[in-house]
């Protein structure tokens, strides 16, 4: 119908979107070319194990998942927080002291850094947890690198703990990302719990699906062409639409709008293995600090649902894309961190080309979502690469169709009425 705004894509920047216009009064259909929601964002159950496509975790500090997401209803089950850094054959253990007051005394004696850079980076946490995210937005833009630098961090401290952690969670080593958002991130992992749904991240999008009346969502039907009068999908039907949004990943939505830059991505990939039971006991991050592999984590030392049957669950991230050729290499890094791993068997590889848009400065952090009359952007390429980022920038595009269809009303009224 021609009232209707189409929403092109399903992850959750376009959920998201049709939400918050649905429960606006507005008439929505979601066009979805794969054949399940999430975009991103998806569980398989694979041998009965539950494998995120690719290794995600949910943060409970971001604001607009408070907003839109029921929390407890997800299971949400913990990591530790902080890492254990595996550097040449040592463990070293880094909690936050004000969630494991127990592990204060091992965390200062770690040794990836001196005093000075824990008590730096000690101010600095602090800061960013003073600060209004506002006030984080506005300030000085540089590299993380340099960032860190001017903070007084050391190089040991950035080789031996950040550059290793970071890599993991921005995907990068260079320590090129905006500060801003670096910040921003930092801020959040202090102030946040950090852990996974118990039945996969999958059930993220899921939520934000089942708030959608039934038949909104059309799933394989990839869209074409934006037209004048709404859509043209692949099978050459034209559906009308007052206004369109594309929420399909950057490389798409360059495709279907004019004047839409995708920016550089990220790749990683995630390597998932089965053991006979944990070689850690403890649902804690082990992060690399010579740079094999990113980082690597038994899933079901923290939620045991991932597993059918009690085995062990372990989620291992390389930064680029590889395949199962891969894996042997993979797998000997394993054995330095974990142990033998003889009885281990590979479940599955996922090679993700495009998990995140690369951030360096000078960086927008409010991309625009109008992209002329009537078409509107959104995804986490329009604000920040995260969760939080991609949930914004469908509130945001949800809002200016809002606006503009209500002021297009408005006008439509006032010619309506006759003239004196």
């Amino acid at each position: 119908m021609a009232d209707t705004v189409i929403v092109v894509g399903a992850g959750i920047a376009g959920l998201a979107c049709a939400v918050r216009l649905r429960e606006n009064g507005v008439r929505v259909r979601v066009l979805e070319a794969s054949d399940g929601v999430g975009g991103r964002m998806r569980t398989d159950v694979v041998d009965g194990f539950r494998l995120d496509r690719g290794f995600q975790v949910f943060n409970t500090a971001y604001p607009e998942v408070r907003r839109l997401i029921d929390v407890d209803g997800l299971r949400l089950r913990p990591f530790a927080s902080g890492v254990v850094v595996y550097d040449h054959g040592r463990r070293e253990r880094v909690m936050l002291p004000w969630r494991h007051p127990a592990q204060t005394l091992t965390t200062l004696r770690a040794g990836v850094g001196t005093p000075r850079d824990k008590a730096a980076l000690a101010a600095m946490t602090a800061r960013d947890l003073a600060w209004p995210p506002s006030r984080i937005r506005s300030a000085a833009e540089r590299t993380t690198a340099d960032d860190l630098r001017r903070r007084g961090v050391s190089d040991v401290m950035v080789e031996r703990l950040l550059r290793p952690f970071l890599a993991a969670v921005l995907l990068e080593r260079e320590l090129e990302t905006s500060s801003r958002y670096f910040h921003l991130l930092w801020r959040s992992f202090a102030r946040g719990a950090i852990g996974v749904p118990a039945l996969g991240m999958g059930e993220v999008p899921a939520q934000l699906a089942d708030r959608l009346p039934e038949g909104t969502i059309s799933l394989e039907t990839p869209v074409r062409e934006i037209t004048d009068e709404g859509v043209r999908t692949a099978s050459g039907e034209t559906i009308p639409a007052r206004a369109v949004v594309v929420a399909a990943d950057p490389a798409a939505a360059a495709a279907l709008v004019p004047g839409v830059e995708a920016p550089a991505m990220r790749p990683v990939t995630t390597f998932y293995h089965v053991a006979p039971s944990s070689p850690l006991r403890e649902p804690v991050q082990i992060i690399d600090a010579e740079g094999t592999i990113a980082d690597t984590l038994v899933l079901t030392d923290a939620a045991p649902e991932y597993s059918p049957d009690g085995r062990a669950l372990i989620s291992t991230s390389v930064l680029g894309v590889h395949g199962d050729g891969d894996e042997p290499w993979v797998r000997d890094r394993l054995t330095q961190i974990y142990g033998h791993t003889n009885a281990w068997r590979h479940l599955a590889t996922y090679p993700v080309a495009e998990a995140l848009p690369a951030m360096p400065p000078p960086l927008r952090l409010r991309r625009p979502v109008r992209t002329g009359r009537g078409r509107y952007v959104c995804g986490d390429h329009r604000d920040t690469g995260s969760i939080q980022g991609a949930l914004v920038s469908g509130r945001r595009a949800a809002q200016a169709v809002l606006d503009d269809l209500r002021a297009i009303d408005a006008r439509k009224r006032l010619t309506a009425l006759p003239k004196p």
